[in-house]
């Protein structure tokens, strides 16, 4: 596989940017070699600046639930930007956005449009402390929620694949109003609730983490989280900026049959454009300026163009409604793998929600942080740059989900799991 180009564009790149690249997660530093400079992206495959064609299992890391360069949002983008790329100024489409959000997922009796996932969560987060009077915020463990100072604590994503445990720059009194706790462990919840749940304004959760790789959720284990808070006075968010739009209509809370205080959305609701969203119930969100006196703004929020990404987005999703058939594709291609990790004695786990699913190298059942951490990291590389040459590009990272879209057909599954084999039995020798 010629790299030539990608080389050459990457050398200039750390000249310029940190790193080379403008995410961390977008690094190779965990498995090795220079990281692909993509050029172009069709349906579920992308090609980079030396002509290599693969497979995506990124898709942005989750927005592309339809696939790169989706014609009708294509179309949608371009006839917006001919009429303007922002205003600053209340549009009509804004409006139509956020009733449709409201109307799908079940928490959002209000909701306002932001730039980011980060942006999103660290406001509904401002906003839980305000309506509470407190100031202690509950995450998990390798939970991931933007880069915001308060949630670098134990935090997941690019900090646990850089081995990152908190980032400095963050001061000790902001980070001592975080406190994280193991995922799945409703006793460690409970414990802490009885010791300062009178201080506790809100916790934070995914409603499937992704972050630390894809977890599943424990059978209950959302209603009881949310009940221990309720009965402290404390506020349920769920992070859904990447379940939202994800694991079904109504996202997550639909997924888990569990309907958080407030939440928080992003990626799949633009499009593929940068966008945020925060909402829930309209008691909480007209405590938001200028309704209330909590405050928070963005000069690009609501911008035409994300906003109609947006919209053609759940258009499309509402005509194809294709979550069931995302989940049976993820399914044959988690079975797929399994059986050929099988064949080929090479321990994995692999946890699966709807389309989103990740292969752990470790033979131990992963429910949380600490059980993620016991994964062959080097097995996960010598796999990563197996697949990589023979036209795979997935997360170059251990604790991230892999993303399928509906534009992965059959045909492509099947190719996937047939390079996978390969790659397997050669990390095996």
């Amino acid at each position: 596989m010629n790299t030539t180009k990608s080389k050459e564009i990457f050398s200039r790149a750390k000249q310029v940017i940190p790193g080379g690249v403008n995410s961390p997660v977008r690094a190779f530093s965990a498995v090795g070699g220079t990281p692909v400079v993509i050029s172009r992206g069709a349906g579920c495959r992308v090609w980079d600046v030396d002509g290599n064609e693969y497979i995506d299992y990124i898709g942005s890391w989750g927005p592309l639930i339809l696939g790169h360069a989706h014609p009708q949002i294509v179309q949608a983008i371009c006839a917006t930007a001919q009429m303007g790329t922002s205003f600053g100024a209340l549009t009509e489409r804004e409006v139509i956005f956020a009733d449709q959000l409201c109307a799908a997922v079940p928490c959002l009796e209000m909701v306002r449009l932001v730039n980011s996932g980060t942006e999103a969560v660290m406001s509904a987060i401002r906003l839980a402390r305000a309506a509470t009077g407190r100031k202690l915020v509950i995450k998990f463990d390798g939970g991931y929620h933007g880069h915001s100072d308060g949630l670098m604590v134990k935090a997941g994503s690019g900090l646990v694949t850089q081995g990152i445990l908190n980032s400095p720059g963050v001061p000790d009194e902001i980070a001592a109003c975080t406190i994280s706790i193991p995922f799945n462990d409703l006793p460690a919840l409970k414990k802490l609730l009885d010791e300062r749940g009178s201080e506790v304004a809100c916790l934070i959760g995914e409603p499937v983490p992704a972050n630390m790789g894809v977890i599943i959720p424990d059978e209950n284990y959302w209603q009881n989280v949310r009940d221990s808070l309720h009965a402290v006075g404390a506020l349920l968010i769920f992070d859904e900026v990447i379940t939202g739009f994800r694991l079904s209509p109504g996202g997550g809370q639909e997924w888990s049959c569990v309907t958080p205080d407030l939440c928080t959305l992003g990626k799949i609701i633009g499009g593929g454009l940068p966008v945020g969203a925060y909402g829930g119930r309209k008691d909480l969100m007209e405590l938001i300026a200028p309704c209330g006196s909590v405050y928070q703004a963005g000069t690009l929020s609501g911008n035409p163009l994300a906003v109609a990404a947006g919209l053609e987005m759940l258009k499309q999703l509402q005509i194809l409604n294709p979550y069931h058939e995302l989940e049976r594709k993820t399914s044959k291609l988690a079975s797929g793998i399994k059986k050929a990790a099988m064949e080929a004695k090479v321990p994995v786990t692999i946890n699966q929600a709807g389309s989103l699913f990740t292969i752990f190298f470790t033979d131990v059942p992963v429910t949380d942080y600490q059980s993620a951490l016991t994964s062959d990291t080097r097995k996960f590389a010598a796999f990563f740059n197996a697949v990589l040459t023979r036209g795979l590009l997935l997360p170059p990272s251990q604790f991230e989900a892999l993303f399928v879209s509906t534009a992965h057909s059959d045909d492509d599954i099947n190719s996937t799991i047939s390079i996978m084999r390969e790659a397997l039995f050669e990390v095996a020798k």
